[in-house]
């Protein structure tokens, strides 16, 4: 071959070469970009799924009407002031049904209709018109305007929820009652407003009165349990692993087991603290005591991993410095060392929270999925989580539980977004470019 023949031959293999490295390049890219679409596409059906279904659990289908406190109904023999026992076994739900008979224009003597008026408003009326005369027994005799809440399949019917265009026996509300809901909301005596309930109301068999009341303030009482306990637990084995202690096999095997602890599944760490914490210390089940302390031994090799991290980021420098300039070990590494990555522990922190407020299978393990209907005033009081009362809402049968589930899956979510997004915030506020 001569050699100007190889002179030309070298450049085409070269320009082949590049070709070929080029597409592998953009064949890599577009793999990565149907990897994040598809992603990506999930994520928005997941969310779409969620916020379709539970918006509109924030908001609430009530009813306006003049109430007549009959004292026939109440009190019909006039004894209150010797039995005040009367005040509470009388039947309220029975002057709701008249007066909302009464507005509607159905006769005392159809009973069919009657039962059909019954239905369209909550049995919770029962205690709120109770503590309204008990409070006020005055409103005996009189007429008082009252808002208490429609029945749950009204509030899916008036939301739109329900196919009110379907056979009758279908569904359950009738033609009669999607009539009437109609009259009321015209005169605006059947309307809409903000969910309150949702978050202030405790745990309920009736989804029209059910909230997240406990599990908010159980959920509150475990997350003040972790940051007390995994905080300064997880900084003072990570400052002794990093700064204090010798590469040997004691720390070796302290390193690998925090690793794996990190990755063993959350349920059994609730075994573990079925076993300890209830079964051989004898704390009560369904406890945010419990719920804190198994969440914590779960919380603490994400904290510890997190702060060695953070204190690795440390320059070098900065210890020479402060050891150079007479200071010891221990003020080398709690004035100088520690302050500079409190940023990445903080961050750390707020991580393994925003992970321990959205566990459900060590809380489940522990008994945290009773039916608690009472707020609980101490960590020792029987209480519920958020993710668990998703998870008990979601077991149940009645339709507009569905609609109460998304909405509490929603409530938790944004708490999620907000601690992510609060990580971030701190961590490019106060960490330093080295």
């Amino acid at each position: 071959m001569r050699k100007g023949d190889v002179c030309h031959t070298t450049p085409m293999r070269r320009d082949i070469g590049l070709r070929q490295r080029y597409r592998a390049e953009m064949r890599f890219r577009a793999y990565g970009i149907t990897a994040i679409s598809i992603g990506m596409f999930f994520l928005g059906v997941l969310l779409w799924s969620v916020f379709s279904k539970g918006y509109s659990a924030f908001w609430q289908t009530s009813l306006t009407l003049n109430i007549r406190f009959d004292a026939a109904i109440i009190d019909p023999k006039n004894i209150r002031d010797h039995d005040s026992q009367v005040l509470f076994t009388a039947n309220y739900p029975l002057l709701v049904r008249n007066a909302l008979a009464e507005k509607l224009g159905v006769p005392s003597d159809d009973h069919l209709a009657l039962h059909e008026v019954s239905h369209m408003f909550s049995s919770s009326v029962r205690v709120q018109l109770r503590d309204l005369v008990l409070g006020h027994p005055q409103l005996i005799g009189g007429i008082q305007k009252v808002t208490f809440l429609a029945s749950a399949d009204i509030d899916s019917a008036f939301k739109k929820q329900i196919n009110l265009a379907g056979s009758e026996t279908r569904r359950k509300i009738s033609n009669r009652q999607i009539e009437w809901m109609h009259r009321l909301s015209a005169d605006g005596s059947l309307h809409r407003a903000f969910n309150t309930g949702l978050f202030t109301l405790t745990a309920s068999n009736r989804p029209e009165t059910s909230g997240l009341g406990v599990a908010l303030v159980g959920s509150l009482y475990m997350m003040l349990i972790v940051l007390v306990l995994s905080l300064p637990i997880g900084v003072a084995a990570a400052v002794y692993l990093e700064e204090y202690t010798h590469k040997n096999r004691f720390t070796d095997l302290v390193e690998v087991n925090i690793n794996n602890l990190a990755s063993v599944p959350s349920i059994v760490f609730g075994l573990l603290g079925l076993a300890v914490f209830v079964n051989f210390f004898g704390l009560p089940r369904s406890t945010s005591i419990v719920g804190g302390l198994v969440l914590t031994l779960m919380t603490l090799p994400t904290i510890i991993i997190a702060t060695r991290s953070a204190l690795r980021a440390v320059p070098p420098s900065i210890r020479s410095a402060a050891l150079g300039i007479g200071a010891s070990k221990t003020q080398t590494v709690f004035h100088h060392v520690l302050p500079l990555a409190v940023p990445g522990i903080m961050t750390g922190t707020i991580i393994g929270l925003a992970h321990a407020l959205g566990e459900t299978a060590p809380l489940l393990l522990i008994g945290m999925v009773a039916f608690v209907a009472n707020y609980p005033i101490t960590p020792m009081d029987p209480a519920t989580a958020l993710p668990v009362q998703i998870y008990m809402w979601a077991n149940e049968a009645e339709r507009a539980f569905v609609e109460r589930t998304s909405g509490a899956i929603i409530v938790l979510l944004v708490f999620l977004i907000l601690m992510n997004i609060a990580s971030i915030v701190l961590r490019r506020r106060f960490e330093r470019r080295w």
